[in-house]
Order: structure tokens, then C-alpha cells, then sequence
């Protein structure tokens, strides 16, 4: 009875060990991480926490967490965009929607991959900045077409204007085609671009790679986290060649209505991310 009584108590001792550890596991585990293992909303309310050095995205009075376990606390600047990001998890439903978080994920790769305090590998930063540079090289907005009539009338309303406010506030040459064979930069104009993007801080270059990303071009991400084009005017840039189809032969539904708001929410995103940097 006696050794029963002691493999009782030991068997309780374990499972409450177990069960502690396996809460503070879950204390632990970041709320993105979590978010994205359940799929499940598991807060009741999101907000903000107002700091002296900062402004910090809560959910239910803890805080938002990257996938790295990094806290996201951003500058009193950026105070609209941890608003914005709090309303992004505020707007969950009970089943979480990872593509309705763009900012939470631009946030995420600035503060886990590309701020030098959090960052695991310094190489991380120089090997985006290549990535990114090799979309110049072959960059669309530098490849013309001279017929439709209504794809060259998209070009000249989109690309143009992007191209001369590049070459104008850049001080550069940018070769543009309407040849199949591919174009060839100035060496000139690639080290002044690239020192460019060397300047941006880890917020502003996850913007801009996401928007290098999604629009498929350099120089659309670059001009709209400069300020130089709208998130609109972004958007019908990265898909000229898409609303051209579709004046000719119409929109396909829910194809071309898709791709079309996933760019507006995603460059939209991207604007708002580098909003503190405008100068009004």
C-alpha cells in the first residue's frame, strides 16, 4: 500500500511537471508561431502599449511577438503602423488568415532577418541586397513593347514617369528596349542604385523587398517606398501587361480579380510600412 501510495504521488508529481512545463511552453512560444501552428484566434482584443521609448503590439495586454521570439516594438514614429498592425490582428476571425497580416509579415523579416541586433547571420542583408539588385537587370519596365496600341499607351501612363523620376532624382542613365534581347545598364547607374539601397534601414528594405517581389521590378519597389508613385499607381505598373490582356480580351473572374487585389493589399502594405519616412 505503502509503494502504491508512492507511485501515486510520484505519477501526480510528473504530470503536474509535465503540465507546467508544457504552459510554459506556451507562454513562450511567440504569437505568430502559435497563430500559425493552430490557425485558430486565441486573443480576445489587440492594441498597442504606449512606452517612452516606444509604442509595442499587444494582444490581450501581452506582447506581439515575432516568429523569432523578438518582441514588435517599433519607434513613437512608426506609432501608425502599430496601430495598422494591431487592426490587422483586431480583424481576424475565429480562423486566422495568415494573407490578411502584410504588415505583421514585413515587420516580422525587418526585425528577425534584416535588423543587425536581431539578425543570426550577418550575411542575410548583403545576399537580399543582391537578390534584389539582379531584378534591375532584367527589370520590365525597361523592356517596350510597340504594339497593342493599348499596352504602349499603359507603358508610356506606368513606366514612363518611373523611369524619369529614377534617372532624374538618381542623376543616372537607365537603358531602356524595345528589343528582345536583353539590355545592358551602366555599371554607373547599378553602384549608385545599390548605394541606394545600402542606406535603408531594416524596416525600409523589407518594404522594398516585398515590393520587389511581388511587382517583379526594381524600380516600381523602389519608387513607391521613396515616395515617388502611389500604392495605386504601383500596382497598374506591375500589371501593365495583365490590363492589357484584359482590355483586348476581358477579365477572367477570379483570376484576374484576384491577382489584382492581392498586389493593391500587398503594395498597399509596403506604403504603409515606410509611411514614417515621408516627409509632409
Amino acid at each position: 500500500m505503502i509503494s502504491l501510495r508512492f507511485g501515486l504521488r510520484s505519477t501526480h508529481q510528473i504530470l503536474n511537471k509535465r503540465s507546467f512545463n508544457s504552459c510554459k511552453a506556451l507562454r513562450n512560444e511567440a504569437d505568430t508561431q502559435r497563430a500559425e501552428r493552430t490557425m485558430q484566434r486565441f486573443w480576445k482584443n489587440a492594441g498597442v502599449k504606449e512606452e517612452q521609448d516606444g509604442v509595442t503590439v499587444v494582444l490581450d495586454h501581452r506582447n506581439l511577438r515575432t516568429p523569432s521570439k523578438n518582441v514588435v516594438k517599433l519607434d513613437s514614429s512608426q506609432r501608425h503602423m502599430a496601430l495598422l498592425t494591431a487592426a490587422e490582428w483586431d480583424a481576424q476571425t475565429k480562423v486566422l488568415k495568415a494573407h490578411t497580416l502584410p504588415l505583421t509579415s514585413i515587420l516580422s523579416r525587418a526585425i528577425d532577418g534584416l535588423d543587425p541586433v536581431n539578425s543570426e547571420d550577418a550575411r542575410v542583408r548583403p545576399a537580399v541586397i543582391d537578390k534584389l539588385m539582379a531584378y534591375f537587370d532584367t527589370d520590365a519596365t525597361c523592356y517596350h513593347e510597340e504594339y497593342p496600341e493599348i499596352l504602349v499607351q499603359l507603358q508610356d501612363a506606368y513606366w514612363k514617369p518611373i523611369i524619369d523620376w529614377a534617372s532624374k532624382n538618381y542623376n543616372i542613365t537607365i537603358n531602356t528596349t524595345t528589343d528582345i534581347f536583353a539590355t545592358e545598364q551602366p555599371q554607373e547607374t547599378k553602384d549608385k542604385l545599390r548605394a541606394v539601397v545600402e542606406q535603408m534601414d531594416h524596416y525600409e528594405l523589407a518594404a522594398f523587398e516585398r515590393a520587389v517581389l511581388t511587382s517583379k521590378s526594381f524600380l516600381i519597389g523602389l519608387a513607391l517606398v521613396k515616395h515617388a508613385i502611389s500604392a495605386e499607381h504601383a500596382a497598374q505598373a506591375a500589371q501593365v501587361e495583365m490590363n492589357s490582356q484584359m482590355e483586348r480580351w476581358g477579365e477572367v473572374e477570379d483570376s484576374h480579380d484576384v491577382d489584382r487585389e492581392y498586389m493593391r493589399q500587398t503594395l498597399g502594405s509596403v506604403a504603409l510600412a515606410v509611411m514614417h519616412k515621408k516627409q509632409f
